[in-house]
This record gives C-alpha cells, structure tokens and sequence, in this order.
C-alpha cells in the first residue's frame, strides 16, 4: 500500500512559478475496535490520524503499549471491516479478562500529540510487563551512533519522496539496520514498529538501539518502556517528562543526534 499520493502545485521561486506534481503523505482516520470475552462485547477504542498501511501492527502495537494485553497470543483474529477499510476489529481470546471500566478513558489521539486528549496524563502510565535478561548489558558505542541518522534517511523511503513522515527504527549495537515503520504520527510509526516484533515474538527489544527520526515525547518513552528498550536515540529534543521517564525506567536517553554531535539526557553508561 502507498504511503503518498500525487497531487499538483504551484512551486513558486521569487516571482517566478511553475505547475508541478508533487507528493504527498497519506493520512487518514484508524479506528481500532475490540471483541472482547464470550459473548463478543464490541468496544469502541481509539481513533487515530495515521497513514495507511501496517494498520494490523499499529493495531497490535496499540493495544500492547497501552498494556490491554502482554501477548499476541491473547489475540484470537483480526480483521478490517467489510465496508470500511479505516476500521480495524481485533479479537481477544473468550478467556482472556479485560474490565471494560478500565477501558473507558478517552483514547482519541491524533498525529500532531498521542497523549491529547486523554483524561489525564495518570492514564498513560501503564505498568511495563516485560521481563527482562538481566546478563543484557546492551551499549554502544559514540561512533556508531553518530552515524544512525544516515543510515535512518537510507532506510525512509516515504521521507524522501515527501518529507513530511515520521520513522521508528531499530539497530544493533554494531550499527546494523533491523527494521523501521513510518508515519505521519511518531506514536504510530512506533506502535507499528514494536507491534511487528510483537507478532513475531520478538519481545521484549533489549538488545536492539532505537531511533526516532524527531523529537523525544513522553509518550513515545512510555510506549518504548512497555517493550523493554533500553537504548532511545532522537534527532530532535526530548520533552523534560520524557527525560524524567526514562530516568525513573533505566532508559538511556539521547537527544539532537545529528552532525557528529548529540546529548545524552539519561544514564549514560550505556554509551562507550
């Protein structure tokens, strides 16, 4: 599925202009619909701005950073609906118990803020599940680091053709590229990322350094703590509830990475 449309403008250059195609990022509405329990109760869960594609992953990737469940094996199908390819159902096995009242805080996100419009921001500090290896002593070095960003633009095809996307990335500590999800929202483009490797049971992503191609929100800390990372580079700047985040979870945290230079916010032992 194409994550860009053609569209034509006018390019202007001074007093000078010309009609041209150019091409733009997608976005549109997801609304995530979840089948709980025996009787298949249906409940109406979030709607977010995204650009299609990878809607299962977000999905998936939604529901698990959210904490409304700690396995795809909880996930009995998924399915889009039939009239409506903006609508996503995911159905819980009958067994597994979710309380609806601890559901019914308002989900709305959008691509510009995932935490706006939610009762408060207590909500979003879901407790993180993931156990993990203990003889992990992930790090990496300066060096390596300092060349993530170009290896980032190699990988973001949609960025080069608009840019206007945001991208979510995974690499080892000796620089190899492992995945990356784009989208218009930086919370979806991570959702996608960590709820691909939630299918294939890759979690939790201790061993894998991630980067954000903009800015370090709270959200997306809270989102990156639920799967186990330990290691969170951005280009741009971190907010200070992120920094205190990834403080209190034992994240090293690393801001304005770009240009051979960077700052590192949070614990940072973990960078040689």
């Amino acid at each position: 599925m194409s994550h860009t449309k053609t569209i034509s403008i006018y390019k202007f250059n001074g007093p000078n202009s010309e009609q041209q195609s150019d091409e733009v990022a997608i976005e549109e509405p997801l609304e995530i619909r979840l089948i709980i329990g025996q009787y298949k109760t249906e409940k109406k869960l979030s709607v977010t701005m995204r650009t299609p594609g990878n809607d299962k992953e977000l999905a998936v990737g939604f529901l698990f950073t959210e904490g409304i469940i700690s396995s795809y094996n909880e996930i009995e199908s998924i399915y889009k609906d039939t009239f409506d390819t903006n609508i996503i159902y995911i159905v819980l096995k009958p067994e597994i118990e979710i309380s609806l009242s601890s559901l019914d805080r308002n989900f709305y996100t959008t691509s510009s803020c995932g935490v706006c419009g939610k009762s408060s921001i207590d909500a979003v500090k879901t407790q993180c599940k993931i156990i993990l290896n203990p003889n992990n002593q992930l790090s990496i070095s300066s060096s390596i680091l300092y060349e993530l960003p170009n290896k980032l633009k190699q990988q973001q095809e949609a960025f080069k053709s608009t840019g206007g996307i945001h991208a979510s990335a995974f690499f080892t500590e000796n620089e190899n590229f492992v995945a990356l999800k784009e989208d218009v929202g930086r919370h979806n483009a991570l959702d996608k990322l960590i709820g691909n490797m939630l299918i294939q049971n890759q979690l939790p992503i201790d061993i894998y350094i991630l980067l954000l191609s903009g800015r370090a929100s709270f959200e997306l800390i809270q989102k990156a703590m639920m799967a186990g990372i330990k290691i969170i580079a951005a280009i741009g700047a971190p907010s200070s509830l992120a920094i205190e985040l990834a403080y209190e979870s034992d994240i090293t945290l690393i801001g304005f990475l770009k240009d051979g230079k960077m700052n590192i916010y949070t614990h940072p032992n973990r960078v040689k």
